[in-house]
């Protein structure tokens, strides 16, 4: 077999003939690496692998008749039960991704050390010993869980295929390689054909594989758009270090929902799953303070109450401050523009910080009224009513706007404690006597929540 020599852009994968400085794939600089391939084409013989069949022949899909396969319902992990789409799928690939010490490994652990099932758990990273003092300290003690310390593939697959597991773990991608690969660990090619052979065994034995990939300084996975079309399942473990609060979010899922979050608290025996996050995530204060209000958002199927805060200052430079923290800047300045025209509130001279508490980012449209109610509290320094809810979408033209799934915001901010909760007019005909102890006001625009609250 011949070798030849091309160069890989770290960054996007793209392949070129010879080194250049820019990738003009995905324009990074200093990202392409020489890599030796080999040329299968002046290979006589060719690789067969264990798990391939010659008599593979295509078959009319009528003819296919689907077992009747159960998923693996995680009891004692609602929250990794719920991103997955209601349990683990047989001969399924899931890829966890998240920046270092997030908790990829210990998430691992404990679904290895505290599922009633018999797991092979790899790791290139520590030693069987270091594993050992962290299920210790989660307090895992799952008889059947096997540790084992080997960054040789096909090692790793001969023992898998001999043990027969019921599930498979990988700790990490990274530290994985295959010899039929001339390149060192980590590399492009060695990642993406070390995820092949996996997806191969996991198709073949119906044994579902969790992969641990690193994260790049882009913050997406290392060889992002290689794994993410081989795998089946991806997720991100996402959280700031300055917050107990973590955060699994299903970028994509073939067998279920790819809008759905677990939530979870670190803790020194580990990872905690959240199953009432919005109780975490309102003020604990029982003070009455300006810039504060509380917004219904939706993560998926589930609602969630958040509190949004404001503070809105005279600008000491020439220039006003714009900042956020969970939310974008640029809608906040949309917010601010519709305040001023259609309000006759200026926040020019002023600086504006907003502040999504939790530490989470919210994308969701629907808590526009929240941010416009805080930052007129703030501005006026009147304080809201901490029994007051907010689930509307604000529009370019001050008009209050219809969000989806109403009724359940409605029901999360009534199983709360909240007395009202203002919505846009534009929903359907909702029957208040459905919710417990609860007001719905609708508006229609942004002058009339400036009537409703602060008059």
């Amino acid at each position: 077999m011949k070798t030849k020599t091309i160069h890989v852009c770290s960054n996007c994968n793209a392949q070129f003939v010879k080194w250049e400085g820019k990738c003009s794939s995905c324009g990074e600089w200093n990202t392409l690496k020489p890599q030796e391939v080999v040329n299968k084409s002046s290979s006589k013989a060719a690789v067969k692998s264990k798990f391939s069949k010659d008599d593979n022949r295509p078959i009319p899909i009528t003819q296919i008749t689907a077992p009747n396969i159960s998923r693996y319902i995680i009891d004692f992990d609602k929250e990794l039960s719920r991103v997955l789409g209601g349990g683990i799928v047989p001969g399924s690939i899931v890829l966890i991704g998240g920046q270092p010490g997030i908790g990829k490994s210990t998430l691992m652990l404990q679904l290895a050390t505290k599922a009633n099932a018999k797991v092979l758990y790899v790791s290139g990273e520590e030693s069987p010993y270091q594993i050992k003092m962290r299920a210790e300290r989660i307090a895992g003690h799952n008889p059947h869980c096997s540790i084992l310390a080997e960054i040789d593939l096909d090692k790793i697959l001969d023992i898998a295929y001999d043990s027969k597991p019921q599930m498979l773990m990988i700790d990490s991608i990274q530290t994985v390689y295959t010899k039929q690969i001339d390149s060192t660990a980590g590399s492009v090619s060695q990642i993406k054909e070390c995820t092949s052979k996996l997806q191969q065994f996991a198709k073949h034995t119906n044994i579902p594989v969790f992969i641990i990939g690193h994260i790049n300084k882009e913050g997406s996975i290392a060889g992002p758009k290689i794994l993410e079309h081989i795998v089946d399942v991806v997720l991100q473990f996402e959280g700031d270090r300055n917050y107990v609060y973590r955060i699994l979010r299903t970028i994509k899922n073939r067998f279920g929902s790819t809008d759905e979050i677990g939530i979870y608290e670190m803790e020194q025996s580990g990872l905690r799953p959240v199953n009432n996050p919005s109780e975490l995530l309102l003020s604990q204060s029982e003070d009455h303070l300006s810039g504060s209000a509380v917004a219904c958002t939706m993560e998926g199927a589930r609602p969630l109450m958040i509190e949004t805060q404001a503070l809105v200052s005279t600008a000491i430079y020439g220039t006003p401050q714009r900042s956020t923290t969970g939310f974008d800047v640029r809608r906040m300045s949309m917010l601010l523009a519709v305040l001023e025209k259609k309000c006759g509130l200026y926040f020019s001279q002023n600086d504006v910080f907003l502040n999504i508490a939790g530490g989470i980012k919210v994308t969701d449209p629907a808590i526009d009224l929240a941010v416009m109610a805080a930052l007129i509290s703030s501005l006026n320094d009147i304080p809201i009513n901490k029994k007051i809810s907010f689930a509307a979408e604000i529009g370019l033209s001050g008009e209050v706007r219809s969000v989806n799934r109403i009724e359940q915001r409605i029901q999360e901010a009534a199983r709360l404690g909240f007395d009202q909760i203002f919505i846009s007019k534009y929903h359907k005909k909702i029957d208040s006597s459905q919710f417990n102890h609860i007001h719905v006001k609708t508006i229609g625009k942004v002058e009339e929540l400036m009537e409703a609250i602060f008059t």
